[in-house]
């Protein structure tokens, strides 16, 4: 045996940089599945806020009932609902945030009101 044998050396190499590049993927497609779920609760926070707004004149018991029922349809839960005057504060967090957590759970807000002049 020669005291630089290489041979295998290129095995090695390429397994270490096949696992960098799977890291890298796997934490790409995490990051990806994190953003669409944020942007789904941004869509839900704000139809719940519309939607709460809407109902206002039932009250905002009634109102923040409305905002509840349209988040949990769109997989989000109802963190906070409060009504200051005409205007609707909500604020959603993800419904199935199970597993690890790699990134801060994601979360939304939103509010709605008449508009001012």
């Amino acid at each position: 045996m020669r005291p630089h044998d290489d041979r295998g050396a290129a095995s090695v190499l390429a397994v270490a940089l096949l696992s960098v590049l799977f890291t890298i993927t796997a934490l790409g497609i995490r990051l990806g599945e994190v953003t669409l779920v944020r942007h789904r609760l941004t869509a839900a926070a704000d139809l719940g806020a519309l939607a709460a707004a809407a109902h206002l004149v039932s009250g905002p018991a009634h109102a923040c009932a409305r905002a509840e029922w349209v988040i949990t349809r769109m997989g989000g839960r109802l963190d906070d609902c409060s009504v200051r005057g005409w205007e609707v504060s909500v604020e959603v967090s993800d419904e199935s945030s199970g597993g690890p957590v790699l990134f801060d759970a994601p979360s939304a807000r939103a509010r709605a009101g008449p508009a001012e002049w």
